[in-house]
């Protein structure tokens, strides 16, 4: 009974971990697939009614610690030349101890800077909730030295949750054959602390997340249609937030209906995986699936993370193109 002893103070030390340590935002490999999660600005530049969702299994040999799923909606509104987007998310830590979930919606204005540019900048505004269950802990009191988890607890059970509104911005700029982008979430940095605030206690505090996006679209074939042109499209994205970056380094190529790619994220404290891609894509839907293959010290433990994303498009009614702009072109996997 030693080793399920074990197992439950284990459990009981993680709770005070995902409490105290400096929170961080769910990240995604699939980050263009989740264009509105990636950069608040991305709404409205399809210029179609589109709605994707991803769904991600991080570090699945640590008992699925880390899931995460997201949904979004955006469309184009012509008339305002405006994007209008809504995003949920929802994150469990630790097998369900900790949970994350939001709502939030985006208005993104778009600027036709030429014929050949388009910007377009965005505010977002949130609402999120952290809860944790005191019923999935094992507390000592619970505890035979011998038998192990054996008695009920005197202490005060239940679950407890946190409220607070928070905010973001992002910018785009894009042509046919290049985009960058940058994005700020928790701009207000709220205090996202189960405590409630008084003269003894500190804030706990959900840091800036700063994300800067850059790709560029190079034809490997001089058809006619662009339908049946061969794209090679390296990319590189840059994330941090507080004492923590990562750095994500590939490239896709795409063939009409297939997508494929690789990627190499490297994070401040290690090299930290290798991400392969795979995607299909349809005349109005497209689904992909994404690896990634730990190679820093962790791999032992951690096996990889999987992750799944679909999305459904609607063409909208034409309008004349000055009102309309150009779409973005860039990878959705």
């Amino acid at each position: 009974m030693l080793k399920s002893t074990k197992k439950y103070l284990l459990s009981t030390i993680l709770l005070f971990v995902l409490l105290s340590a400096n929170a961080q935002d769910p990240q995604l490999s699939q980050f263009y697939a989740a264009p509105i999660y990636t950069n608040p600005a991305f709404a409205g530049a399809s210029k179609k009614i589109r709605f994707a969702a991803n769904a991600r299994n991080q570090y699945t040999g640590l008992n699925k610690t880390y899931k995460t799923a997201i949904a979004s909606i955006d469309g184009y509104v012509s008339k305002m030349q405006s994007g209008l987007a809504a995003i949920v998310s929802a994150d469990q830590a630790g097998d369900g101890y900790l949970t994350t979930v939001s709502l939030a919606g985006i208005y993104s204005y778009n600027l036709n800077i030429n014929r050949n540019w388009s910007a377009n900048f965005a505010l977002q505004a949130e609402i999120k909730q952290r809860s944790y269950d005191f019923n999935k802990f094992i507390f000592g009191d619970q505890l035979d030295p011998v038998l192990g988890l054996r008695y009920q607890t005197a202490e005060i059970t239940g679950q407890e949750q946190r409220t607070f509104p928070n905010f973001g911005a992002g910018a785009l700029i894009y042509s046919e054959y290049f985009y960058a982008g940058a994005a700020i979430h928790n701009l207000l940095e709220p205090n996202q602390s189960f405590l409630l605030s008084n003269e003894t206690s500190q804030p706990f505090l959900l840091p800036r997340r700063y994300t800067v996006h850059l790709g560029a679209n190079i034809s490997l074939t001089n058809s006619r249609f662009d339908a049946n042109r061969v794209y090679l499209s390296p990319n590189l994205l840059f994330m941090s937030q507080r004492d923590f970056y990562q750095i994500n380094i590939g490239t896709y190529i795409k063939k009409q209906a297939l997508t494929a790619g690789m990627w190499f994220r490297q994070t401040s404290r290690n090299s930290d995986a290798l991400i392969f891609l795979l995607g299909l894509r349809f005349q109005n839907f497209r689904i992909g699936y994404s690896y990634d293959l730990t190679i820093s010290n962790a791999k032992s433990a951690t096996v990889g993370s999987h992750e799944i994303s679909i999305a459904f498009e609607i063409k909208t009614p034409s309008k004349s193109q000055s009102r309309m702009g150009k779409p973005i072109k860039c990878p959705d996997l």
